[in-house]
């Protein structure tokens, strides 16, 4: 962990004040992940006799597939009835520019600064720029997306190449995802995300809903419609930043989609739709998971397939019925 520069100038002032964040806050978060998580798991490996249950990585990784499962078909509703699908693709490559960022001062400046810290930044940026792109330009929302969206791939893969590739081996996790690197402090970042996430969309929902199915009734009923699809946007780039590391730039965007597309049909209501999307998400991540270690595979690539499965099962039996 970096230490945070002091106003003051003062290297022991940012010891103490990382030594008391860090007895605040990781002390109760150790507690959850070690005891009642890894009690859990460990009770489990027992009970089941997959003893790959009980490896640390492996509780983080499940733990952190779990939040995905939820953050992901909980902002991603409400993209995909607005047909705003593409946004969380968008976000996701704007988010790989931010992890070149940040490794690019950590290569080139010796600035320290976290990747995650660096996509979420950029990725909110990003969010906010189409918004203004499509409301100042009169640019349509679909070419507002792939402006951002190859741009901010463009502006990261130009900070490969000014470092002559050096950066380009940290960014690989950030591209693909990987099960043995989400570390403790990923998985309490994507806690923290998920508790904010579903928060703010508890706090909106009815805002977000109106705004979701009738955006001019919403106007004329004096909604701040703006202030709506910024939080949605931000809240977007927030899922996409915490699925990063697990799931990867590439694929994290189909969390947001397909369990919100594979159990459309299924709810009589938006509220019930929403709520099958979540347990579509749970259970395309753990099962993404396990085949994953398993087998040897890409998790994020895994999930995916799993949740396309899904998809694909649903439609059948929709079919037939």
């Amino acid at each position: 962990m970096s230490l945070l520069v002091s106003p003051l100038g003062s290297p022991a002032l940012d010891v103490v004040s990382h030594l008391l964040v860090a007895s605040v806050f990781s002390a109760p978060f150790d507690w959850f992940l070690n005891v009642v998580v890894g009690g859990a798991f460990s009770w489990l490996a027992d009970a089941t006799g997959l003893q790959f249950l009980a490896f640390p990585y492996m509780q983080r990784a499940y733990l952190s597939v779990l939040a995905i499962g939820i953050v992901g078909p909980l902002v991603g509703s409400f993209l995909v009835y607005r047909d705003l699908s593409m946004v969380g693709d968008t976000l996701a490559h704007t988010a790989f520019a931010g992890v070149a960022v940040a490794l690019f001062l950590e290569a080139t400046l010796a600035i320290a600064v976290p990747p995650l810290v660096g996509a979420l930044v950029v990725a909110t940026i990003a969010a906010l720029l189409v918004q203004v792109i499509v409301e100042y330009t009169g640019a349509r929302s679909d070419a507002a997306l792939a402006m951002v969206l190859t741009g901010g791939f463009a502006f990261g893969s130009v900070l490969i190449s000014l470092t002559d590739g050096g950066i380009s081996v940290g960014i690989n996790q950030y591209l693909f995802g990987s099960l043995a690197t989400v570390s403790r402090a990923d998985v309490g970042l994507l806690a923290s995300m998920t508790l904010v996430v579903a928060v703010a969309v508890a706090a909106a929902y009815r805002p977000l809903l109106f705004v979701t199915f009738d955006e001019t009734a919403a106007r004329a009923s004096r909604v701040h419609v703006r202030a709506v699809n910024t939080l949605l946007s931000i809240l977007t780039a927030f899922v996409v930043v915490s699925a990063m590391r697990i799931m990867g730039v590439i694929l994290v965007a189909a969390l947001l989609v397909v369990p919100v597309v594979t159990t459309a049909r299924v709810g009589r209501s938006f509220k019930q739709s929403l709520l099958y999307g979540v347990l579509a998400g749970e259970v395309a991540g753990i099962v993404g998971v396990t085949l994953a270690y398993q087998y040897g595979l890409a998790a994020g690539g895994s999930i995916v397939l799993v949740a396309i499965a899904g998809f694909v099962a649903v439609q059948l039996v929709h079919r037939f019925r």
